[in-house]
């Protein structure tokens, strides 16, 4: 029996005990204290060796720009830029120091953001190697402004997005109005200030939604081929940046993006050009290269309704709350055999609850899930994107710790 979740990295072993990344996950977090992020780089390195592939089957020029919103943890970061050839796309000024702190140079630096504030455009554009891409007409002007004849890019709004499931609070862009980038409409208001202050537009940007699996594929083609009709016409663009979004499968019915695909999606849309293909992808390479550790310290049923509760909320795992998005435990320790505990028998509804004190802290609601003890550890799947990169302390309850597992494996990269 094999779970849906599991691979050669994260699986429970003949004792019935968590593995992940060649390491018992009981044995970690009872040494660290929980809540407790894990990160397997291999898992990472894996990851965007994937991507890279894919990439290079278009015969395209390509760059991977890992999005560091996704998870700034310094020693990944600094895994990303000794073992691989990825830079970093950032939004914030903060965010650059940070990235450059890590080892990356300003020519590894994509910077895409919104509601830019002066402040910003002062320390940013100290840096001409680094790759400002605008979102608005005022950014164009006011970098003009500060550093007239400098190249930048132009980050576009097709009106039009996809994410995971088809969900709504993951997309970018749509039919109703977002702050992101330049719709078509004024297009040619923004080529006019770049004319003005003498900016050579070299990079085209758009980033549409987040999490698309195989079935959004078909969406994220036609959301390329409008942009590709806006992006023809400034003939000095030398680079296509097409956002991230890659997703990975969140539950037992997902299924997992075919890259041969997403990079036959590209070939068929951008294959005629010479345009350079670059992508910042964040959940694709580190979503499902971390997990969550917590402790089950209440387990009762009330009103009918089985509750396990532990000792980390919404605080240190957003997504659940924010976007609505499973965020599906396991126990780090079986009782028996898998097969026995995750036979159907076995299994009843369980709504997993938070430490903080808000209604809205539900992790997981009616999980169909094995008996537990209070004390039980449990490991949340796909914790290593858009989590700890989100903590709050809100209710002071923010306190975690982070680990990068390294093996021989990744050593070797």
């Amino acid at each position: 029996m094999s779970l849906w979740w599991e691979r050669n990295d994260l699986a429970y072993s003949r004792e019935n005990e968590l593995i992940f990344s060649g390491r018992n996950v009981r044995t970690l977090a009872e040494r660290l204290s929980t809540p407790l992020f894990l990160y397997s780089a291999e898992r990472i390195l894996k990851n965007i060796e994937r991507v890279q592939l894919a990439l290079d089957k278009t015969g395209l020029g390509n760059r991977i720009f890992y999005a560091l919103k996704a998870n700034r943890f310094a020693p990944l970061l600094t895994l990303m830029k000794s073992f691989t050839a990825c830079g970093v796309d950032v939004c914030s000024p903060a965010e650059v120091r940070h990235a450059l702190s890590c080892g990356f140079l300003p020519s590894d630096i994509s910077y895409t953001a919104t509601s830019v504030s002066n402040t910003d455009l002062d320390f940013l554009t100290r840096f001409p190697d680094l790759h400002l891409n605008t979102d608005s007409l005022s950014m164009i002007r006011r970098i003009g402004e500060r550093d007239p004849g400098r190249s930048i890019g132009i980050r576009i709004n097709p009106a039009m997005g996809t994410g995971y499931g088809s969900n709504e609070l993951l997309r970018y862009s749509g039919e109703k109005p977002t702050k992101f980038g330049i719709y078509a409409s004024e297009l040619d208001q923004a080529l006019e200030h770049a004319r003005q202050f003498d900016l050579r537009i070299n990079r085209i940007h758009f980033h549409t939604g987040c999490g698309y699996l195989n079935d959004q594929l078909p969406a994220w083609e036609r959301i390329m081929r409008t942009c590709r009709s806006m992006i023809d016409k400034i003939t000095t663009v030398d680079a296509v940046n097409l956002g991230g979004g890659l997703g990975v499968p969140l539950t037992s019915e997902d299924t997992r993006l075919d890259l041969s695909q997403w990079a036959a999606a590209i070939m068929r849309v951008f294959g005629s050009s010479s345009y350079e293909i670059n992508v910042e992808p964040g959940t694709y390479l580190v979503k499902d290269a971390g997990i969550l550790v917590l402790e089950a310290n209440t387990v009762e049923t009330k009103a009918g309704k089985r509750f396990i509760g532990v000792n980390g909320g919404f605080n240190l795992t957003m997504e659940p709350v924010h976007y609505k998005l499973p965020c599906e435990p396991v126990p780090c320790v079986l009782p028996d055999s898998k097969e026995k505990c995750f036979a159907d028998h076995s299994l009843t509804p369980a709504t997993f609850a938070g430490n903080i004190n808000e209604a809205l802290d539900v992790l997981h609601e009616d999980l169909l899930f094995p008996e537990i003890e209070e004390g039980a550890l449990l490991a949340f799947m796909n914790a290593g994107a858009y989590t700890s990169s989100m903590s709050s302390n809100h209710c002071m309850r923010g306190e975690f710790s982070e680990y990068l597992l390294l093996n021989t494996k990744a050593d070797s990269h």
